[in-house]
């Protein structure tokens, strides 16, 4: 009898782990669209060219330059802050036949293939990352086993390129599996600069509402160290998703092939 009861006893503890385990899932996924949004800035009028506003690096930033570096990397050269009122063409992108962009972090090199299927994001991808857009830049948000954010100038879920680009939402079957990359955003209509680089299955049941920029071809082992950098709970949020050590984006590089 006392085995049954404590047989009984281990069966009810697990049944309660395993429930509790599904809520912070469900409550994990409810967060999905708060997690890759991003907030809209206002920066007075927008020019037809880039432009360095030495004053426009936040304090969210700076305090990111205050941290450790993660991986036990040196920090790159302070971002520069760039607004932009469109990106401009790029003749050889469209006539590649493929194109691939190496993200140079802290933790080492993510190789993206990107999917020209998706030729508005994919436009503005390349143009940011020849404009040297996203070089020195963090990732402001890792959120194990879901994903980690970047491509905001002010490091804090809330900036942008000053335009948006247009919605190339994936079909309704798409599953976004760890190593695909895509666009955050709030909503229709505001897609801007951020991206996430889905981690694993977290994500495995986000809609289909981010526009797909492509999938991570080499660079697991840099995921990995990116992924175990210490964090913390946000403020004003339950995840604990906030770096502790900075992981800067140094260089992004675009490499095309054509027929």
């Amino acid at each position: 009898m006392s085995d049954r009861r404590s047989r009984q006893k281990e069966q009810r503890a697990a049944k309660k782990a395993a429930e509790k385990k599904k809520e912070a899932r469900t409550e994990l996924r409810k967060r999905l669209t708060t997690a890759l949004g991003f907030g809209v800035v206002v920066v007075g009028a927008l020019v037809v060219g880039g432009f360095f506003t030495g004053e426009g690096l936040s304090s969210t930033y700076q305090n990111y330059r205050e941290q450790t570096t993660a991986c036990d990397a040196e920090p790159p050269a302070e971002a520069t802050v760039f607004e932009f009122e469109s990106p401009e063409p790029q003749p050889d992108l469209e006539n590649a036949d493929s194109a691939v962009a190496t993200i140079e972090t802290s933790c080492g090199p993510l190789v993206i293939e990107l999917d020209l299927d998706y030729p508005a994001t994919v436009l503005s991808f390349v143009f940011l990352a020849r404009e040297g857009y996203f070089d020195g830049q963090v990732f402001h948000r890792i959120l194990e086993d879901f994903a980690l954010q970047g491509g905001d100038p002010t490091a804090d879920g809330t900036g942008g390129p000053g335009y948006r680009v247009p919605d190339e939402f994936p079909p309704a079957d798409f599953n976004y599996e760890a190593g695909v990359v895509a666009m955050a955003n709030r909503g229709k209509g505001t897609t801007g600069s951020q991206f996430f680089v889905v981690l694993g299955d977290g994500a495995d049941s986000l809609l289909p509402q981010f526009n797909v920029l492509g999938t991570v071809i080499s660079g697991q082992e840099t995921l990995d160290g990116i992924e175990g950098v210490p964090t913390s709970r946000r403020p004003g949020s339950v995840e604990d998703s906030l770096p502790l050590e900075t992981v800067y984006i140094e260089t992004v590089t675009i490499e095309l092939t054509s027929p």
